[in-house]
């Protein structure tokens, strides 16, 4: 072996060594003369990672959190065990609409507090969910065992919310004010596709025809709970979450608009590492468009 080529692996174990001894060495909290644990306050800012100097690299500022976007979505039935399958410890099926859920494709619009949405590149995205009925003690809501979107800031503010974010490609038919054979019409006959795939794979697919008016935006008829899940890297702890808790959303001022009904189509398809098909379709029921806001600053502690 060439002495440079030695001289660069001694280089790169050396580092790596040092990497090791230095992250056994630097404990994150001390402790004081008494055994009491004393949290040293710290210097980077930001409310997510990456923390700086500046606290403006973070991948999502604090709250508020505001959102507007347009929805495509489709009602659907699987079996009652799967739908079951899919609930963590601490919801149930509900009994009065066992196996029901709604798939739904928006375009999203965000902003904080400085109108972020004049920087497009950073505040549009796309995102696709799925809620499930279930029932957290006596209370109906809806559970999201699986949620993509195509921004990382996003993906960030859903991790903190408890939302199980994955990258993905979602897409949807758009409509516009002016006429033409590029657009549908946003009334009866209006035609509407949607589409999710993730690492190369497409993972569902929709299609929805509008009949009439609505004055409600279905799938948001109930609380959506998730499960804040944060693990332990410790040897021994792996199985020991340092982060695990049911949370109920909050949305502060929610508003619908120009909502549709009508038909809907919905499939999902199998792909390695995914398991959303697991979620077999038995039925579809209605299929909708609406368009809708809300602002997040707060949620709540099931567990």
């Amino acid at each position: 072996m060439e002495q440079n080529e030695i001289g660069r692996r001694s280089l790169i174990a050396g580092g790596l060594a040092g990497i090791a001894a230095t992250a056994v060495a630097s404990p994150a909290v001390a402790e004081t003369g008494d055994g009491a644990a004393q949290v040293t306050e710290e210097r980077l800012r930001g409310y997510t990672l990456p923390l700086s100097p500046r606290g403006v690299a973070n991948l999502a500022a604090a709250p508020p959190w505001n959102y507007a976007g347009d929805v495509v979505g489709v009602e659907f039935w699987t079996s009652a065990e799967a739908a079951e399958a899919s609930l963590p410890t601490g919801l149930s099926p509900d009994p009065s609409s066992s196996g029901h859920g709604y798939a739904l494709f928006i375009d999203w619009q965000f902003s904080g507090e400085h109108e972020e949405y004049l920087d497009p590149v950073r505040s549009l995205y796309s995102e696709f969910l799925i809620l499930m009925d279930a029932r957290w003690q006596d209370t109906p809501v809806a559970w999201c065992p699986y949620i993509y979107v195509d921004n990382d800031s996003s993906l960030a503010r859903g991790w903190v919310q408890g939302f199980p974010k994955k990258m993905g490609a979602v897409h949807q038919t758009r409509a516009f004010q002016v006429p033409g054979k590029a657009t549908p019409a946003v009334g009866p006959g209006g035609k509407f596709g949607a589409s999710l795939s993730a690492a190369g794979r497409r993972l569902a697919e929709a299609r929805v025809i509008l009949q009439q008016t609505s004055n409600t935006l279905p799938a948001l008829g109930r609380p959506i709970v998730n499960l804040r899940h944060f693990p332990r890297l410790t040897a021994g702890q792996h199985d020991n979450p340092a982060v695990h808790e049911l949370t109920m959303s909050i949305l502060d001022d929610p508003r619908t608009a120009g909502t549709w009904t009508g038909s809907g189509q919905l499939s999902f398809l199998a792909a390695p590492g995914e398991e959303l098909a697991d979620l077999k379709i038995v039925r579809t029921g209605i299929g909708f468009r609406g368009s809708l806001s809300y602002t997040v600053t707060d949620l709540r502690i099931l567990t």
